[in-house]
């Protein structure tokens, strides 16, 4: 009993040590985007509804090629587990040029198509107007992230989530400096309101991926060889579009459907939409610490799978959902109880911060199977099991979450209340298909994945 004992306290030692640097990275992106929204919150209601719009925009834009930085997060973790360092940084190298041509196509679509873009939102012309350079700039942000995603992936699939923490607080500190300094005009630099505070996140993005940069190609050199010329294999190639595809999809899936969630919110009027951004503004203090910990499971599972011992890493993820819904537990009481009140610091509208305490309130406890989607999706990936991954999101996302939200917003004209309800049912239903396949899953027969593709999964 003793040593059970000791060996479950050296697991949860090392999956806190893992989880807790990812915390701070997610969260201090979280408190970023508060903190931002808070200082450009007394513009008004459209700016923020502004905001709201093209979060889910960049988001979209990013979901497009953020397989890369999961494909490299575990695949890396499963080379690192097995001690095959070499293929590691071929793989990276191979997401890294990939990336590097969604991140153009980023930039040539915040370059050409802001103001169409935010059309086809159905933002009416003032939203459009008032929104077009902001974007422009989060799309330019958009371009960084993808590649920094890519380092950062990386970093943690060797254990080191140290790194990626950094670079988030440093860009999120120079993001809420300069949305400070540019939006108003403070501390000598030229007031630019909103587009200001669009510049700003691409100044953080933009230092995080020049340090990032550099910890893999200077810092880890000396240990990794990770500064050298690399001749794509085509195997290895294929083996990482493939995978990034689903991954990316995936994820393109669930942006997309909150893309058009939005949609249906933003038809409900510009404070409706303004609650709707600051209720998710603050459940991403739940969000962020769930992706947290789901890719502290996808590290621990894939270094164990690399290691040839699969329970092992089964018992790790089991132990990280143990865990992260202990966190999520109490941060959703702290939600409940202060709903409204932590909506006040957004606006003084009283329609707007008497909805978004409704909405803050209605999800602070659900957001554990948004915890137990991340945790058991993390560990999943961590097994290479991305094709299941792809199915059920796919299918949860387009069958169910947006025919659901629109009965429930435009048919039963629940509103507000409606489009969240529908969203909590949706990561309800994910969050148990992806823990029973998890427990579902043959361990015995899971392996590395090969440049060949074969998973055994």
């Amino acid at each position: 009993m003793i040593h059970i004992l000791r060996e479950q306290t050296r697991h949860w030692k090392l999956i806190l040590t893992l989880a807790l640097p990812s915390v701070i990275s997610f969260a201090s992106g979280t408190v970023t985007g508060t903190i931002n929204l808070i200082m450009v919150g007394p513009m008004g209601a459209l700016v923020i509804a502004v905001v709201g719009v093209s979060n889910i925009i960049a988001y979209n834009a990013w979901a497009l090629c953020s397989g890369f930085g999961h494909s490299v997060n575990y695949l890396v973790a499963q080379n690192y587990g097995a001690g095959e360092m070499d293929q590691a940084v071929r793989r990276t190298y191979v997401a890294l040029f990939v990336g590097a041509m969604a991140a153009m196509a980023a930039v040539i679509a915040g370059w050409l198509a802001p103001k169409l873009i935010l059309e086809l939102m159905g933002g009416s012309e003032e939203l459009v107007g008032a929104g077009t350079a902001y974007l422009r700039y989060r799309l330019f942000a958009v371009a960084c992230f993808t590649l920094s995603f890519v380092f950062h992936g990386f970093f943690r699939g060797i254990g080191d989530t140290r790194t990626p923490m950094a670079m988030s607080v440093v860009a999120n500190a120079a993001m809420i400096f300069f949305t400070y300094a540019l939006t108003y005009g403070k501390l000598g630099f030229p007031e630019l309101g909103l587009p200001g505070a669009g510049m700003a996140v691409l100044i953080g993005e933009a230092l995080s991926l020049l340090g990032s940069a550099y910890v893999y190609f200077f810092r880890l050199h000396g240990r990794y060889d990770t500064r050298r010329r690399i001749a794509i294999d085509r195997k290895e190639a294929k083996l990482i579009a493939t995978e990034s595809g689903k991954l990316g999809i995936q994820e393109l899936a669930m942006s997309m459907a909150m893309f058009v969630f939005t949609m249906f919110v933003t038809r409900l009027g510009t404070h409706a939409l303004a609650a709707n951004e600051i209720a998710l503004n603050v459940m991403a203090f739940g969000f962020m610490p769930a992706f947290a910990f789901g890719a502290t499971a996808t590290i621990l599972v894939g270094q164990e799978i690399g290691r040839g011992d699969p329970y092992k890493g089964r018992r790790m993820g089991t132990d990280v959902a143990v865990l992260g819904s202990l966190f999520l537990l109490v941060l959703g009481l702290i939600e409940f109880l202060f709903a409204e009140g932590v909506a006040r610091w957004y606006t003084s509208d009283p329609a707007v911060f008497t909805l978004a305490g409704e909405l803050i309130m209605i999800s602070a406890f659900l957001q554990l199977f948004d915890g137990l989607l991340n945790y058991y999706a993390g560990g999943l990936r961590g097994l290479g099991d991305t094709t299941f991954l792809l199915k059920v999101s796919l299918a949860l996302n387009w069958l169910m979450f947006i025919p659901f939200a629109y009965v429930l917003i435009f048919v039963f004209d629940l509103g507000s209340i409606g489009a969240w309800i529908s969203l909590y049912a949706f990561l309800t239903f994910f969050a148990l298909a992806v823990c029973i396949r998890f427990y579902r899953t043959d361990w015995a027969g899971v392996r590395a994945k090969q440049a060949a593709g074969n998973s055994h999964i």
